[in-house]
């Protein structure tokens, strides 16, 4: 019998869906380790990713086909490997784009609207009045890596009437975007934004992108935003950049190193906002990764390659 492993919980609804969409598989769940690390070898299909997941499907003699990874990001599995075994990876793209536009929009509303410097003087018990007081309306917001995720931030962005600039790796014109680039039109994006938001995956072409001369392109009132993946930025020019005032902060959910040292300096600028990596958190996400996967998964069991997601190997996203 031909077996899905998921190295995550399901709901019993959830399961039922996917027995039903594949009958005459069987499917193994759980977050208990030993319910599953029996079965990884003998799985030919599997839903999320993991340490034991890599060192059991990758052996000699593994049947492994498909992998459905839970997340967005893939700069952590073994996408070499998995490419020799001809083997499928597909993400969880566009799980994300309502709980990250939404911290997006949290982080630049936080800082217009100095909410963080209220919510310390709350902690406090001090009442006092911070200003001057901004306005995201009318201001300009470079997105960096216009997917999924971008374009819903880009149609709220609108809503606020502001301006829409883009970058994106073919340079291909979106509906709520107003100016797009190429790569090559990123320090132009740079110069012009008053937020600059990047969602990039991780490769060897956005490796530390931003970087100092990149922050030096920023304008001082600038605010830099990365729910991406944290090394697309040099961590130390960033530091630099916020202690220097070459711009004016920053909110990061990603790190170069995770979890962020007790020691990192960003913790105690008042010009960071930090969040643990969970801006893409949401209590639909399983909801959502198991639409995902069971659209795949229709066109797996009727003999069809995975359509939905599906991952460059050779890109790497």
């Amino acid at each position: 019998m031909s077996k899905i492993v998921c190295v995550h919980s399901l709901s019993p609804q959830h399961a039922e869906l996917i027995r039903g969409t594949a009958p005459g598989w069987e499917l193994i769940a759980g977050k208990e380790r030993e319910r599953w690390l029996p079965h990884l070898k003998e799985a030919e299909i599997v839903l999320g990713w993991n340490a034991a997941a890599a060192e059991e499907c990758l052996q000699p003699g593994a049947k492994l086909r498909w992998v459905q990874s839970w997340g967005a990001g893939v700069d952590r599995m073994p996408l070499d490997a998995l490419a020799a075994r001809g083997v499928a990876v597909t993400n969880a793209s566009g799980v994300h784009a309502y709980p990250i536009s939404e911290t997006i929009f949290a982080m630049m509303l936080g800082w217009t609207r100095k909410i963080h410097e209220s919510v310390r003087a709350q902690s406090e018990r001090r009442w006092h009045r911070f200003g001057p007081l901004g306005e995201i309306h009318g201001k300009t917001i470079g997105i960096v890596g216009v997917g999924a995720i971008g374009e819903e931030t880009a149609r709220l962005a609108q809503a606020f009437g502001m301006k829409v600039l883009g970058v994106r790796r073919s340079g291909e014109p979106s509906p709520h975007v107003d100016c797009m680039y190429d790569l090559s039109g990123l320090d132009e994006l740079l110069s012009e934004s008053d937020f600059v938001v990047v969602t990039l995956p991780l490769t060897p072409e956005t490796k530390h992108l931003f970087d100092r001369a990149r922050f030096r392109r920023m304008k001082q009132s600038a605010f830099f935003i990365n729910i991406g993946r944290g090394g697309t930025t040099d961590t130390e020019a960033l530091i630099e950049a916020l202690q220097n005032g070459v711009i004016a902060g920053a909110g990061l959910d990603v790190f170069e190193q995770e979890p962020l040292p007790p020691d990192s300096r960003l913790w105690g600028m008042d010009n960071v906002i930090i969040t643990p990596h969970n801006s893409g958190d949401t209590v639909y996400y399983h909801e959502r990764i198991v639409d995902i996967f069971v659209h795949n998964l229709t066109d797996y069991v009727q003999g069809r390659e995975p359509s939905r997601n599906r991952i460059d190997l050779e890109k790497r996203y």
